[in-house]
């Protein structure tokens, strides 16, 4: 592969939108990519959609985990390697599919994670920081907010 050129021409983005990703594998998955001859790479997460096909709301805490996790691979990876984070918000599963948790009541999710990520992690001044740009009284990240 790196005979090839081909990492002098593309950067590897790695997807993973679960909760509880295996920070250890994507450590290890980076560091075969970079002795490929990759420089940088891509991690992909989600703020909505990647629960169910059938999902219609959005739970904040599982989208909230899968950035925190991230977070950790991000800390645990060589400091130049990441080029960036794609923070993905899938619509459908497929194009036969019915469309799942439409952006609007995603839009608190949304909030959550890009402060998460902007921050590197979640606490108290984060969720007020959400809840005050939202115009929220009550931020609520591990049951489906009314």
């Amino acid at each position: 592969l790196s005979e090839s050129g081909v990492p002098q021409l593309v950067q590897p983005m790695i997807w993973d939108y679960a909760a509880d990703i295996d920070v250890e594998g994507k450590v290890q998955l980076i560091e075969k990519y970079r002795r490929c001859g990759f420089s940088k790479v891509w991690f992909a997460s989600a703020f909505k959609g990647a629960t169910g096909a059938n999902q219609s709301l959005t739970l904040i805490g599982h989208h909230l985990r899968n950035q925190l996790e991230w977070l950790q691979v991000a800390s645990r990876s060589p400091e130049d390697v990441l080029e960036g984070i794609a923070l993905t918000g899938w619509q459908r599963y497929d194009h036969f599919s019915v469309l799942c948790e439409l952006l609007p009541v995603a839009i608190p999710s949304l909030a959550v994670c890009l402060q998460t990520l902007k921050n590197g992690g979640y606490s108290e001044k984060v969720k007020e920081n959400v809840e005050k740009l939202l115009g929220m009284s009550n931020l609520e990240v591990d049951t489906f907010m009314r």
